[in-house]
């Protein structure tokens, strides 16, 4: 597998909270951020050892090799520095699908769930 993106954000919640949240995105029905553009699909939870990390199937039907890996470490402030990698097999996407995945990502995980959390 290529790692094709990562980016680390500091999230808020603590470990154990941000790994409900990632492995039931539906938990708070309130509070809903998986929001799926109609090129995607709800990821399945493949492995995990709560709360430290867990892997995700693929968003995207196109690309069904894609995984995201999360890593939940505990931050100084008591919340999870959030790091996600992007992992596909061969042929790698080109730089601008590349960028897509890796935007809508970020923005799923960094935007979406973070202000979830107030933040």
């Amino acid at each position: 597998m290529i790692e094709i993106g990562s980016r680390r954000r500091n999230q808020p919640a603590p470990p154990h909270v941000i790994f409900e949240a990632l492995t039931e995105p539906d938990r708070d029905p309130a509070r809903p951020w998986l929001i799926l553009l109609g090129d995607e699909q709800r990821p399945q939870v493949l492995s995990a050892a709560s709360p430290t990390w867990l892997v995700w199937s693929s968003l995207w039907p196109r690309r069904p090799d894609a995984t995201v890996h999360f890593h939940l470490p505990r931050s100084q402030d008591s919340g999870t520095d959030l790091r996600w990698t992007l992992y596909v097999d061969e042929p790698v996407p080109d730089q601008s699908n590349s960028g897509h995945l890796r935007k809508r990502l970020n923005q799923l995980i960094n935007a979406n769930l973070r202000y979830t959390f107030g933040q």
